[in-house]
């Protein structure tokens, strides 16, 4: 099985009168790279939520998105955090015995304190134990997302790897006869050379028919890339940097066909091929 790199997850949990909100979202990154817009109250978590996305993922940008809202369902009276409060007197006493004209914390402030008002319902235990849980559960919700997403990459890939097999099969019949041609013309190169006596452009001549009529061997060096195309998407995991290696090669060997083709019908053929490696080099982009 292969994945893409591009995913998207959200989980919700009720924790004491609140409810937090996951959100992850993926694309494609040439490494791992992982972003985090984290409430202040519930910011504690992150260095959990790195791990265990890192433990799951190897490449991809990461938006991971974490907010404790507020419970529709949880009882609507409001109780203090009567620790905090009086942690908070104690503070404002030892201002204002430093500072005694500093002014005092109104009611209103003291409510809005950070964790002032429903927390008494949890501690950071339990919020890295419910944050830890809904992780799991939304890393495995986006990695469904990606392996379906990488099913459908992967047969793309494999069509057009049987659609470059196909360039390949119509290709090779060609060469005897395109040779035979280019020789043909060659020895009416040659014979108008030698009419002239002209040695030197018998060498050049002689140089460029050795250099261009041969494709042979590129042809049987993309079938090899292809096998290998074939047998890496095969075995799956993470193999979209391989993958893109082996697109390269493919896109090499490709262009060397068209350069040294000498029939019209070969550079045609060379050209399909160059269309159906930048489709697959486009989607290898997005897998893991």
């Amino acid at each position: 099985m292969i994945h893409s790199m591009t995913g998207y997850a959200v989980q919700t949990g009720e924790i004491g009168r609140g409810v937090l909100h996951l959100e992850l979202r993926t694309v494609n990154s040439r490494y791992l790279d992982m972003n985090f817009r984290i409430a202040e109250e519930v910011r504690l978590v992150e260095p959990a939520l790195r791990e265990l996305i890192s433990a799951r993922l190897n490449r991809g940008k990461v938006d991971c998105r974490l907010n404790l809202l507020p419970s529709t369902t949880a009882p609507r009276e409001a109780s203090l955090n009567r620790a905090l409060l009086q942690q908070l007197a104690e503070l404002q006493a030892g201002v204002r015995e430093r500072l005694p004209e500093a002014a005092l914390l109104s009611v209103a402030e003291v409510l809005r304190w950070p964790g002032m008002l429903g927390d008494e319902g949890f501690g950071a235990d339990t919020l890295q134990a419910e944050c830890a849980a809904l992780a799991r559960r939304a890393l495995d919700e986006l990695l469904a997302t990606r392996a379906r997403e990488g099913e459908k990459l992967a047969a793309m890939i494999l069509e057009r790897v049987a659609g470059m097999r196909a360039l390949v099969a119509r290709a090779t019949p060609l060469l005897p006869q395109a040779l035979a041609d280019y020789q043909e013309r060659m020895a009416v190169r040659l014979r108008e050379a030698s009419a002239s006596l002209d040695e030197e452009r018998i060498r050049q001549e002689m140089g460029l028919f050795a250099t261009r009529v041969d494709v042979a061997e590129e042809l049987n060096r993309l079938v090899a890339h292809l096998d290998e195309v074939a047998r890496v998407v095969g075995k799956g995991g993470a193999i979209g940097k391989r993958l893109d290696f082996l697109m390269q090669e493919l896109n090499r060997e490709a262009n060397t066909l068209a350069s040294k083709s000498v029939s019209t019908e070969i550079t045609a053929i060379a050209v399909d091929m160059k269309l159906l490696i930048e489709q697959m080099r486009e989607q290898v982009q997005n897998i893991e």
